[in-house]
C-alpha cells in the first residue's frame, strides 16, 4: 500500500456560545462525538478524501457552555491492492488527520475568547471499528 497526503482543508468550523449557568461544584462533561466519511473521486480511483469531524452539542439533559462543529477533509492519493490495504489506509489517514482536528478545536475555542479546549491525545485508532478484534490468528489449514 502506498498513499500520499496531498493536503487538508476545513469544510466546517463553527462555534456557538450558550448562555448556560454551571454550578462551580458540577463537573463539566464535554463528550465530543467523532465521525468520519471516506469518499473516492469518480473517474480517479486513486484520489480519496477522508472527512474527520467532531461535534459538541448542548442539550437540555446535558447542557454545555458552547456548541462546536469542526470538519476537516484530507486529500490523499492512494494505491491499494486489496480491501485490507484500503482499511489500513483509512485507519492511517484518520490518525494523520486527528492532530489537525485537535489543533482546529483548540484554536477555534481560543479565538472565541473562552478557555481553549484540548481534545485528548489518542495514540491508537480513534474509532472502535478500527481496532483489531483478535490479537493474533492461527491458520488451521497448515497444521497437521
Amino acid at each position: 500500500m502506498k498513499f500520499d497526503f496531498k493536503g487538508i482543508t476545513a469544510e466546517e468550523l463553527s462555534f456557538k456560545l450558550n448562555r448556560v449557568k454551571l454550578n462551580t461544584e458540577d463537573k463539566l462533561d464535554i463528550k465530543p462525538q467523532f465521525s468520519r466519511q471516506v469518499r473516492k473521486v469518480t473517474g480517479n480511483d486513486k484520489l480519496n478524501f477522508i472527512a474527520l469531524s467532531v461535534k459538541i452539542q448542548s442539550t437540555e439533559a446535558e447542557p454545555k457552555p458552547f456548541d462546536i462543529n469542526v470538519t476537516l477533509v484530507g486529500v490523499f492519493e492512494v494505491e491499494v491492492a486489496n480491501e485490507n490495504e484500503e482499511r489500513t489506509f483509512v485507519i492511517e489517514g484518520t490518525k494523520l488527520l486527528y492532530p489537525y482536528l485537535r489543533a482546529a478545536v483548540t484554536n477555534l475555542t481560543a479565538g472565541a475568547y473562552v478557555a481553549p479546549l484540548n481534545l485528548p491525545v489518542i495514540s491508537g485508532p480513534i474509532f472502535p471499528e478500527d481496532r483489531d478484534v483478535f490479537a493474533f490468528s492461527v491458520d488451521n489449514s497448515k497444521l497437521n
